[in-house]
């Protein structure tokens, strides 16, 4: 079954609720049973509260008595805290060209393994111009070393492609 996520702004609260039954939870998480929504915001003005439908789809609708504006910064905060434990993947690029010297290879090696890391993916891209595009089997050698020297901390997630006058590879970091 498809679970929809609702927003803080989606919610019903108070006159909103149109339900003929709804099922009442108090403030402090207590089961005060089914009864007829203009009943359970009865309840609520007299707590001094809002009336929240917390869950639409369920048979019948859950309501719950609460302040809603704290309910709101709650909520607020909750989705603060997830979006701030999660991790954005760069995925950085390496360009080189067939006709690299072992040196130039290192360098291009090194900075490939700053950005592995971090924890950021590497597309590395061979590129062919003119008549090197006569010789692209014989360049391949390129890009297997250059995961194999980083074999030690990166696996190859996306093998070597052609695509256009590149050759492309993806190397993220070994789990």
């Amino acid at each position: 079954m498809f679970m929809e996520v609702i927003t803080i702004s989606q919610l019903q609260i108070n006159e909103q609720i149109r339900d003929r039954e709804v099922r009442v939870v108090s403030a402090d998480g207590e089961q005060l049973g089914i009864m007829s929504a203009r009943d359970a915001y009865k309840m609520a003005q007299e707590a001094e509260l809002d009336l929240v439908k917390i869950a639409p789809h369920a048979k019948p609708p859950v309501v719950k008595i609460i302040d809603y504006g704290k309910f709101r910064y709650e909520q607020s905060r909750k989705e603060k805290e997830a979006r701030k434990k999660q991790k954005t993947v760069e995925l950085k690029e390496v360009r080189l060209s067939p006709n690299i010297e072992a040196n130039d290879l290192n360098t291009k090696v090194n900075a490939a393994r700053k950005f592995i890391a971090k924890g950021d993916k590497v597309k590395i891209s061979l590129r062919f111009r003119g008549r090197e595009m006569a010789h692209v089997q014989n360049s391949k050698h390129i890009l297997t070393d250059f995961a194999d020297s980083l074999a030690d901390i990166a696996v190859v997630e996306k093998p070597p492609k052609m695509e256009g006058r590149c050759m492309t590879m993806v190397l993220g970091q070994k789990r």
